[in-house]
């Protein structure tokens, strides 16, 4: 799943691509269409694929910005401005094409599901494999709760003292530290891949709870966690399997990774494990985290 540096990467790129354009037709796949008929909300979130294409056409683009794991589109209609919200789910991407013949990747290309002609020609395309990810048209944040308790970002000044605040309440304590700071409402946009690297740097064993670990230490993985998140920022986020930037070439920060994926410790040469903790895999070094 694309966490904050990816989802970073994009918006970096889309900002430049899709600022100031106009959409002139929206293309909603068969898929999409035959789900939301049946009652199911994929990838179009809270209204009908009708709804959204006579909505969506005529919008222009006036900003692109990251909200924890979230693209926030704000768009203007008639003098209205919008919100149009998107994430990645699992193996959501954004393309910014000429034609569809430009998604080079077939995979990509055979699961498009949205598709924003613009009007001074060209595309941007929303491809997802599996279809976790999701559209939503707003008239303003507040519109979806959710949006409005996640955490503050990572790089801001009171995100430290949020996090430390959170996972000292009763609601996380007792729950390990991988699933805390996987936590969005505690942490946003630390998941799986960079909360396993952040906690082999600092050797904590991810099934460990947040109350077995002291003030000092807990403050001490916070920076960590912001220190990786720019780090992979900076090499263009993680390719594991899905995660391409708009121009469907992959990030570098894969290669960078201690132990996310790995079967040996890169330190001891033991031989890593793995358990569940909140239906993610957390890879682990049994020797060096404890």
């Amino acid at each position: 799943m694309p966490e904050l540096p990816e989802v970073e990467g994009l918006v970096r790129e889309l900002a430049p691509a899709a600022i100031g354009r106009t959409i002139r037709a929206v293309t909603v796949s068969d898929i999409v269409i035959e789900s939301k008929a049946q009652g199911k909300e994929a990838i179009l979130k809270g209204m009908s694929t009708e709804r959204f294409v006579k909505e969506m056409v005529g919008m222009t683009i006036t900003d692109v910005t990251r909200r924890s794991k979230y693209i926030y589109f704000d768009v203007v209609k008639e003098d209205s401005a919008y919100l149009l919200v998107s994430h990645l789910g699992m193996s959501g991407a954004w393309f910014a094409v000429g034609s569809i013949d430009e998604v080079t990747e077939l995979k990509f290309r055979k699961h498009i599901h949205v598709i924003l002609e613009m009007e001074d020609g060209g595309l941007l395309v929303y491809s997802d494999i599996r279809r976790f990810g999701e559209l939503r048209l707003l008239d303003k944040e507040a519109d979806y709760p959710p949006l409005l308790r996640m955490a503050p970002e990572p790089f801001d000044q009171e995100a430290c003292a949020h996090y430390l605040e959170y996972s000292a309440t009763p609601k996380y304590a007792k729950k390990a530290i991988k699933e805390v700071i996987m936590d969005g409402q505690v942490i946003s946009g630390c998941g799986n891949i960079y909360a396993t690297e952040a906690l082999f740097k600092m050797k904590i064993h991810p099934g460990r709870t947040a109350e077995r670990i002291s003030l000092k230490r807990k403050t001490e993985l916070f920076h960590v966690i912001v220190d990786i998140l720019q780090e992979s920022i900076d090499a263009g986020g993680s390719t594991i399997s899905d995660y391409r930037k708009i121009d469907g070439e992959s990030g570098t920060m894969q290669h960078r990774l201690k132990m996310y994926g790995r079967k040996i410790c890169p330190s001891c040469n033991a031989v890593t494990k793995s358990m569940k903790i909140a239906a993610r895999t957390s890879v682990y070094c049994p020797s060096c985290q404890r």
